[in-house]
């Protein structure tokens, strides 16, 4: 792979006009195709298979008209001393309530005098709101029409606040996320000390995105696509796209130092750095796309987005990359900005692998114990699927949420929706509203609606509990339960759904996936590494490391956005239980990342090690040039990341500040502090490999190793630099 890799950065170094027009050209069709033909994100989150989804699906075929839709709570609260069944109060909440009815794609609109939806104080009335098309499919006017209906009953200084999936748009992406690339620039001009040299990542990282983001935002034209899917591509694309090209211009700035001319430096750079980027590509696409095994299809769809964009970001490093950098020549390897280093004497790094082979058992056990003492919160972790309660404290989202609690009881945000196929027996519907009318968290079931075929009827059921409680995930597992007795005394039978229910269902189906998913990458973590490093300890250690870093990360998770910690400093507004979604994701993402790291740095360490280096001295010299690169490459990671905790979604918030945490503590503690004790612990050791083993494991020399003695073998000066 070396050798073809180097011949394709000669090539697109010498064909650079036709190769850059090339993307460019990909770059404007897909942009062009994103603007005029792409369609509406999805912030649907139903999985197939699940009782809520099925019982929808049944509605659908029998009782359209109560087939769910986006739906709608609008709460109006009278000013302090009145009320709104007072003549002007009643007056107000009609006049919004004939505002709704002539809205958007507004199917229904329930008023609170005839519903008796007014609290027991009469200061707030709830006006239920159902459409036509399910929440995400509502464009902006539609909902500014919903949120004006109040417009007038406001002058009157009545509150009127709304909630429900009607009001939530697609979340968006800020410029606040831009300061993770400011930072990241900043950390490549100390790195290169060149504006030149630090804007070639930038600009091929940036374009990668584009022509990723272009790509989804196209198919969601012809697919229906997960709003989060573009904005995880966008982080992940971003980090990935610059780290991987960082890579391959130090490799090239090395090369041009060893006095080879440009076209030559930058094939050697694509070979040898390239292959590496290739495998560490690789291993994120994998579990990316793994995403698909846990069948569940938006969370499929956002990993199938972004290895997409990781697919892309490596094709540019191989490609685009060393064609700008035919443009750019020999002028890249000079250093412009200069800046105080130690130039004489041992490096930051080789001191502090000395330090850790000096003092590699306290390290260890003070490394570990850190990472035990950040996972303790994670054993509290509590998933769940993000309702009005979770909104920002200011949206008008939490602020209905808060009126309804204080006016109805919390229960009255999560209404269930109960389908009874009734079997056309009438005693089949009776039994059932009695039955569920009985059960201790029950505030009030509504009268049934009857399809005109007399054989399907629905049921909403107010609990006593918020949505988010364990006391209604009970709940909905105690009415399900009642469907068994129903069958065998009436022949019907029931299914709970609506957004609560179908929120539990998911956050089940999530929680149980997590365990095979993350055996799924171990697994596979355990017989890349020792492919690469033909080693089993080695794979060992990064395994047990990987999970490390993603336990610990779990608990800084918890304590952030469940617990509350250093909201204030983080500025995240809301908090309750984990989104459902984040811990595979994390698990997929940050097993990618954390392989990169691994290679780069380990492979240095073997290859001294195969040359003979003693174990202490090989670990040294190894860490001596993996690490300035490794934490360059962690710290532009990190400060894009948290650059998407200042964006408005929680859900964003916490994958941004997930991920960030997670590569920190994976590229620090386990890489750079673990990793060198373990290896100077297990000296020779670490390189153990039963021989059978070892002659059926094909060679996949991703360091480049034969490439470099194919086209001359460098000395031992050279040698020591060899590698970034």
């Amino acid at each position: 792979m070396a050798s073809f890799l180097y011949r394709l950065g000669r090539l697109s170094f010498r064909r650079r006009a036709l190769v850059t027009a090339i993307w460019a050209a990909v770059l404007m069709a897909l942009g062009a195709g994103a603007l005029t033909l792409s369609g509406t994100l999805s912030d649907s989150v139903t999985i197939p298979g699940t009782e809520s989804q099925q019982a929808i699906d049944r509605l659908a075929e029998r009782f359209p008209q109560a087939a769910a839709g986006g739906t709608a709570r609008v709460a109006i609260a009278a000013p302090e001393g009145r009320k709104v069944t007072d003549p002007v109060g009643q007056a107000a909440v009609e006049s919004v309530v004939a505002k709704l009815k002539t809205a958007p794609k507004v199917a229904a609109v329930v008023d609170p005098f005839q519903a008796q939806s007014v609290s027991p104080d009469g200061r707030v009335a709830l006006v239920q709101v159902s459409y036509q098309v399910k929440g995400f499919e509502l464009a902006d006017t539609d909902r500014q029409a919903l949120l004006t209906s109040g417009e007038q009953a406001k002058k009157q200084g009545y509150q009127v606040e709304f909630g429900g999936d009607a009001v939530q748009g697609i979340p968006e992406t800020g410029a606040t996320e831009g300061l993770g690339v400011a930072v990241a620039a900043v950390v490549l001009i100390i790195t290169f000390g060149s504006l030149l040299a630090a804007g070639i990542p930038l600009l091929t990282a940036l374009i990668g995105v584009g022509i990723g983001m272009a790509g989804i935002l196209l198919a969601s034209g012809s697919l229906e696509l997960n709003s989060n899917t573009p904005v995880l591509a966008l982080m992940i694309g971003l980090a990935v796209g610059i780290d991987y090209a960082l890579f391959i211009v130090s490799r090239y700035r090395h090369e041009l130092a060893e006095g080879r001319d440009p076209e030559e430096a930058a094939g050697r750079a694509v070979g040898t750095a390239g292959s590496a980027v290739v495998f560490a590509g690789l291993t994120v696409i994998i579990a990316l796309a793994g995403l698909t095994v846990v069948g569940i299809p938006f969370l499929g769809q956002m990993g199938i987005g972004a290895a997409a964009t990781v697919a892309i970001a490596v094709l540019i490093a191989l490609t685009l990359l060393p064609a700008v950098l035919g443009f750019a020549g020999a002028r890249v390897g000079r250093s412009r900005i200069r800046l105080r280093r130690n130039t004489n004497g041992p490096s930051h790094g080789e001191r502090w692998a000395r330090f850790v082979a000096r003092h590699r058992v306290p390290v260890l056990i003070t490394a570990l114990a850190g990472l035990a003492v950040a996972a303790i919160p994670a054993l509290s972790m509590q998933l769940g699927l993000p309702n009005d309660s979770t909104a920002a404290p200011e949206s008008t989202q939490h602020k209905a949420y808060e009126l309804v609690s204080k006016g109805f009881g919390e229960g009255a945000n999560g209404p269930l929706l109960v389908v009874v196929d009734t079997n056309h027996n009438p005693g089949a519907l009776q039994q059932a509203a009695a039955g569920i009318s009985k059960l201790p968290d029950v505030a009030a079931v509504t009268p049934p609606r009857v399809n005109p075929a007399g054989d399907t009827a629905v049921l909403t059921v107010i609990p006593k509990s918020g949505p988010s409680s364990t006391q209604t995930e009970d709940l909905v597992a105690a009415i399900r339960a009642q469907s068994g007795p129903l069958h065998n005394a009436t022949g019907g039978s029931l299914a709970v759904t609506g957004q609560t229910a179908a929120n539990i269902d998911v956050s089940q189906k999530l929680s149980d996936a997590m365990l095979p998913y993350l055996a799924l990458i171990v697994g596979l973590a355990f017989l890349l590494l020792m492919l690469v490093f033909r080693s089993v300890l080695v794979p060992l250690k990064a395994t047990l490391g990987f999970l490390g870093s993603v336990v610990a990360t779990f608990g800084a998770v918890v304590a952030v956005f469940q617990w509350g910690w250093l909201t204030d400093l983080l500025g995240v507004e809301s908090t309750g239980p984990i989104m459902s979604m984040l811990p595979i994701l994390l698990i997929g993402v940050l097993f990618g990342l954390a392989m990169d790291y691994q290679v780069f740095l380990v492979t240095r360490m073997r290859e001294e090690h195969v040359h003979g280096a003693p174990p202490q001295q090989a670990m040294v010299t190894g860490f001596r040039h993996g690490s300035r690169v490794v934490v360059a490459a962690a710290l532009i990671m990190i400060s894009v990341f948290a650059g998407f905790v200042l964006a408005e979604s929680t859900l964003i918030q916490s994958i941004g500040f997930a991920l960030a945490f997670g590569v920190l503590v994976d590229a620090f503690v386990i890489r750079m502090t673990i990793v060198p004790a373990v290896m100077s612990l297990l000296g020779r050791g670490a390189w153990w490999l039963p021989k059978w083993l070892d002659r059926i494991l094909p060679n996949v020399d991703v360091e480049g190793e034969r490439l470099v003695r194919e086209l001359g073998a460098p000395d031992d000066d050279e040698r020591e630099l060899a590698r970034v």
